[in-house]
């Protein structure tokens, strides 16, 4: 005669479930957004980055804030995520200050931007795709659109 086995594999546990820690109940998801934001703030924190997106997103973003009800300051600009069940990818837009090294400032952003998002999303990021979309000059001035109204 044969023993029957459950789940657990041992004998003799027919009928009876496996145990599930209560923090294993359930699925948690993650949005694109909340990873964009982490990202974003994880990149800006790296001294070399003057800013994040390209030229017109900066500029649209600057508009966008002088309106009212426009909202404040976008942490996601120049972030874009991609987020499945267990990875993500993300691809990221800075300005770096002049006179920086950018292979350096590009890989702290990296190391950065990975520790960040793995530590507080728990999700596994399997690439960081950076380009650099300018240079900030020190004599340059901030790109702030004319007020619209006076």
């Amino acid at each position: 005669m044969s023993e029957t086995t459950s789940q657990s594999g041992r004998p003799g546990d027919r009928g009876k479930q496996p145990t599930v820690a209560p923090g294993d109940r359930g699925r948690t998801t993650i949005a694109d957004g909340v990873v964009e934001k982490i990202a974003g703030l994880a990149a800006r924190e790296v001294m070399g980055v003057h800013a994040m997106g390209s030229g017109f997103a900066r500029t649209f973003g600057a508009v966008r804030e002088r309106v009212p009800g426009g909202g404040g300051k976008s942490v996601t600009r120049g972030v874009k995520a991609e987020v499945g069940e267990v990875q993500t990818a993300l691809d990221l837009e800075i300005v770096v200050e002049y006179g920086v090294a950018i292979v350096e400032v590009a890989r702290a952003v990296r190391e950065n931007v990975i520790a960040a998002v793995e530590r507080m999303t728990g999700l596994q990021v399997v690439e960081v795709n950076i380009a650099v979309t300018d240079v900030k000059l020190p004599d340059e001035e901030e790109e702030e659109p004319e007020p619209r109204i006076q």
